[in-house]
């Protein structure tokens, strides 16, 4: 059994982290709040561009671009957004997990990695997995449309290359639900997918005192310009609004593992304290009984 002086080290360790989970889940939930807001004010941006996308595929009729045009099934990219940041429970364990799961079931094909994240690329660059671009310090502070947009625009340029071979690129990002719930989710983003410009006729309605009329729009320059050029601000905004997706999640899953924490501290530090307090009693019963044995050896 460990002395007093052992246990009361050990209860001033526990206490001292304590303190540091409880002042993280508070910086966690600050940051929370403020990364809600932003897939908030995010989201009508968001749905308003894949409405006018649906509208413009309507009026273009049989129109080619390398950001729609089909491929093949061969060669495959994966763009895995992890932490830059551990401390997040199984956040980041569940990205890799999915990724791996991925290359899993693609064996056979040539599937590569473009990690945006410190953890996945510590990770990855450590299995036999080729990554092809690496982003680091993206996630670990307020990100911006442009920081987004240039990592959109590099993945754009690398599947529209004339030498590339690339088939298709997939996004795996965690999806945030609530603090206690983040879903990791693997989607396609080249190419663009035709179910992702389908117009949900119910989202392009408003309503009348005499029932609902359907919303259209007049284009000052041909619907086909307009598609072409929308196209790229398209894929942009995915991951922009997958990379906000992300950072929520992150500092729900933050907040949980520290508030998890910080209880696991607390009972630690009432078992210690138990013990603490049973050492000290036993310590002091054997003293006491130490100078009653020596009284009655001294009155004998």
């Amino acid at each position: 059994m460990a002395n007093l002086q052992d246990l009361r080290r050990r209860v001033r360790s526990v206490r001292n982290m304590q303190k540091i989970t409880k002042a993280m889940k508070m910086v966690a939930a600050a940051r929370l709040r403020r990364a809600q807001d932003r897939v908030v004010a995010a989201r009508p941006y968001a749905n308003t561009m894949m409405r006018a996308l649906g509208r413009l595929a309507e009026h273009t009729g049989d129109f080619h671009h390398p950001l729609l045009d089909p491929r093949g099934d061969e060669h495959l990219v994966i763009a895995l957004v992890t932490a830059d940041k551990g401390l997040c429970g199984g956040f980041n364990t569940n990205l890799i997990k999915a990724a791996q799961q991925f290359v899993r079931e693609h064996t056979g094909k040539k599937v590569e990695i473009v990690t945006i994240g410190r953890k996945g690329r510590d990770y990855f660059r450590r299995r036999p997995v080729n990554i092809v671009g690496e982003y680091i310090n993206v996630t670990a502070r307020t990100i911006d449309h442009e920081d987004a947009a240039a990592i959109a625009r590099d993945l754009m340029a690398m599947f529209t290359a004339e030498d590339s071979t690339i088939d298709k690129v997939f996004l795996i990002y965690n999806e945030f639900k609530s603090v206690l719930s983040q879903r990791v989710t693997t989607r396609q983003l080249l190419p663009i997918g035709a179910e992702a410009l389908d117009v949900d006729p119910a989202a392009e309605s408003r309503s009348t005192g005499e029932g609902e009329t359907s919303v259209d729009y007049l284009y000052e320059q041909p619907p086909a310009q307009i598609f072409g050029e929308l196209l790229p601000r398209y894929v942009e905004t995915q991951l922009f609004y997958a990379l906000l997706e992300s950072i929520a999640s992150e500092h729900g899953a933050r907040m949980t593992a520290m508030d998890s924490a910080s209880k696991n501290a607390g009972e630690v530090i009432e078992t210690l304290t138990l013990n603490m307090n049973r050492v000290r009693q036993a310590s002091i019963t054997r003293e006491i009984i130490e100078v009653v044995s020596g009284a009655r050896a001294l009155e004998g």
